[in-house]
């Protein structure tokens, strides 16, 4: 049944008026599946005074089981929403987001989150804590894999996207669930890329680069928002009325409701902010910030601040509101339970792996392909497949897997070996990669006893092992990048060199003299310098999902021409981090006569551009055109350019526009990536790409004002195949 907003609004204020206070504060609480040590059991909880959100659980009998104590034991019988991290998949897993990213082309995203949601809500979840929408300017950070990148247009369509994959147009229909947009807000500019550090960062730049995504989210009708961890400019964002209550309530219209990140209410007391759990309490709810995501601080505290006077009955209920309000949209007071038998029946669906091929083969780069090395032959008939990452099943999964979940992905060794049947295809591992410090994701996976470190020992041999087999081979394909646990949460870096011996190894490959193509299996940019000095072919492929290494061979033997882009700069070295494409020309442009290198050890300039991404063809563009030289405050106008396909096979580019205001109130970056479209062209085909720019494209935020502004003045405008295209006009602003 879809309830109309009136009808909702009813039944809340109908279950509200038979709520007593505990019943209340139990819907600010989201009860972890296993405790932590947190609280008592869910049970227990449920049936004293119900609950708003069970996390942190994977069982589709037990969420029928606590459904039924939540409806037939807790006080007034309120259902409760099943939670869990379904991040890129939840069976059939696709590419991590920042892969998906790199196909430049919003359907991959919304395509595989529709699946993603078709399957979780099967298995009985209702919502899911995704899209991560984070803008990430430092590749050292861990949870880089998990957003869209370094740029807010194209982290805004990405967000959009997923959004409308997990939601649909009706999100109480049976196959959809709620979306989350997180970590609001700025998570992604810890300092020095480390993962739960404090962020500083002045209003200009959220509200220009780091809110877009966020608000993006909200436009495209996003359920719920979680809050970071982090300080914000001295402020717990789980404590920050700023964030929830004046942007995003009263500035964005946000109807629906914000759940913390783990722990993070009763994380204030230790991050010095609130003097004790019931502080953080009443600090939470004076934010707006609606579910306590498993600390119990709301249900150890909130009680007594309404007996002291310093909270209101009526400030519980604004929060508990929209909770409500979901579970009536989801039709889960008519629908509570799930079929036990259905969730076999949907992953089995072939064409959700069909899905997840199409998403890898879009979402993959090529970074270098010298002397058109790639495609491959398929009448090769001895090829070698080497690295710690060519046959891991986990490592092209990723990071983010739900709980339960057993790797089934096709992986580089086998995806190759399905390629050519006929071929010899032999396989090494080279020496192991390891993480110097666990995170405690790893150690809870790998138990109490992991296998022990390699020593140096064995992994020069495993490196001669490995060249003896590429000394046999005609060709040999290196899959070379990061486990899954490199990236993602707590999964920072201080290098971003290829971790282990892993340069090594593909040094001693190399010598051999034969053909080597290098495939990158990982969750960041990576500082491949020697590799793309001395390797012909390097393709980036991420971490693509179930079909990885279908797609990989796909591409490398040329059934798939790549037209991915990159949607972060590639660094040459970690200290180069944060590094990204839009910043300001400063006083000493990189491109004028006196120009200061800023490191004197190295010029601190990407190995791979932003949005950069070659093909099996090349195309060129021409024509570029604007509609008027002149156009008012206000006004749009029309940026048109040719794009021929002048190679000799099909092929997709994405041609990308940029501007840069000349003056201003403000001083503005270089460039800024302000409209793409990824397209498809036949040999010697010619298609005319038009964008429009206008007041949304135009207007920032003023750091001078402390408001949004339009400038009257002149416009550069690029349009080319990455953020460093040179194809340029004019156009004046009035």
């Amino acid at each position: 049944m879809k309830y109309s907003k009136p009808e909702v609004e009813k039944k809340v204020n109908e279950l509200i008026s038979k709520m007593s206070l505990a019943e209340k504060v139990g819907q600010l609480n989201q009860i972890g599946g296993f405790s932590f040590g947190q609280g008592p059991g869910p049970e227990e909880q449920i049936r004293e005074r119900g609950a708003g959100s069970i996390l942190w659980l994977n069982d589709t009998k037990r969420f029928n089981e606590l459904q039924k104590i939540a409806i037939e034991e807790s006080p007034s019988g309120i259902p409760i929403l099943f939670a869990l991290d379904v991040i890129h998949g939840y069976r059939t897993i696709f590419p991590a987001p920042l892969a998906m990213a790199s196909s430049w082309d919003p359907d991959v995203p919304e395509k595989a989150q529709t699946v993603a949601a078709r399957e979780a809500r099967a298995a009985g979840i209702h919502w899911t804590f995704t899209p991560m929408v984070d803008i990430a300017r430092d590749a050292r950070w861990g949870r880089i894999v998990e957003g869209a990148g370094e740029d807010p247009y194209l982290g805004s369509a990405m967000a959009a996207a997923q959004v409308r994959g997990f939601q649909g147009d009706d999100v109480t229909g049976p196959e959809r669930m709620l979306a989350c947009a997180k970590h609001f807000a700025g998570y992604g500019a810890s300092d020095g890329g480390r993962d739960y550090d404090p962020v500083y960062l002045p209003e200009n730049l959220l509200r220009n680069v780091y809110f877009p995504p966020f608000k993006a989210a909200v436009d495209a009708g996003c359920a719920t928002f979680m809050s970071a961890y982090m300080d914000l400019n001295d402020v717990p964002a789980s404590g920050n009325q700023f964030l929830m209550r004046q942007v995003l309530r009263e500035e964005w219209g946000f109807e629906g409701f914000v759940v913390s990140d783990a722990h993070a209410v009763g994380s204030m007391v230790t991050q010095g902010h609130a003097r004790d759990t019931k502080d953080a309490a009443l600090r939470g709810i004076k934010a707006g910030l609606n579910l306590d995501m498993s600390s119990y601080t709301y249900t150890k505290g909130v009680e007594e601040l309404v007996d002291e006077g310093k909270l209101t009955v009526e400030e519980i209920e604004e929060l508990v509101r929209p909770i409500l309000a979901a579970k009536v949209k989801m039709g889960l007071f008519e629908t509570p339970y799930v079929d036990e038998d259905l969730l076999e029946q949907v992953v089995n669906r072939p064409d959700h792996r069909e899905v997840s091929l199409w998403s890898a083969q879009r979402s993959m780069v090529l970074l270098k392909n010298e002397k058109n090395l790639l495609p491959l032959s398929k009448d090769v008939k001895k090829v070698a497949v080497i690295g710690p990452v060519a046959d891991s099943k986990t490592a092209v999964e990723g990071t983010w897997m739900v709980f339960g979940h057993e790797p089934a992905a096709v992986t580089v060794l086998e995806g190759i070996r399905n390629k050519l049947p006929d071929a010899e295809v032999t396989y090494a591992e080279g020496p192991e990669i390891k993480r110097d410090i666990p995170s405690w994701f790893q150690a809870r996976r790998e138990g109490d006893n992991p296998k022990p470190r390699q020593t140096s020992e064995e992994a020069t041999a495993a490196i001669q092992e490995a060249v003896k087999i590429a000394g046999d081979a005609e060709l040999v394909v290196m899959v070379l990048g990061e486990t899954h646990f490199m990236s993602g949460e707590a999964a920072s870096r201080a290098s971003l060199d290829l971790p282990g011996r892993q340069e090594e190894l593909l040094q001693a490959v190399a010598a051999l003299g034969k053909p080597v193509v290098l495939v990158l299996v990982n969750g960041r940019p990576l500082s491949i310098n020697w590799a793309a000095e001395h390797i012909p072919a390097i393709l980036e492929a991420w971490q693509p999902g179930s079909e990885a290494g279908n797609a990989v061979a796909d591409i490398l033997f040329g059934d798939v021409n790549p037209g991915g882009k990159l949607p972060v700069c590639f660094p040459q070295k970690g200290s180069h981090a944060p590094l990204y494409y839009a910043r300001n020309l400063t006083h000493s442009p990189e491109s004028s006569e006196r120009y200061n290198p800023r490191y004197w050890d190295g010029l601190p300039v990407p190995l791979y551009a932003f949005g950069f991404g070659l093909s099996y063809t090349t195309f060129e563009f021409t024509n570029l055109s604007v509609s008027d030289s002149q156009m008012k405050v206000g006004e749009t106008l029309t940026v048109s350019v040719d794009v021929t396909n002048t190679g000799d096979v099909a092929g997709d580019e994405v041609p990308q526009l940029y501007i840069h205001q000349k003056w201003g109130t403000d001083t503005r970056p270089m460039r800024e990536l302000k409209g793409f479209q990824r397209i498809s062209l036949e040999p010697g085909e010619t298609k005319t790409v038009e964008f429009e720019l206008g007041p949304k494209e135009l207007t920032y935020w003023s750091a001078n004002v402390h408001d949004w502004i339009q400038d009257t003045v002149t416009f550069d405008v690029w349009v080319g195949a990455d953020s460093t295209a040179s194809l340029h006009a004019e156009f004046e602003v009035i």
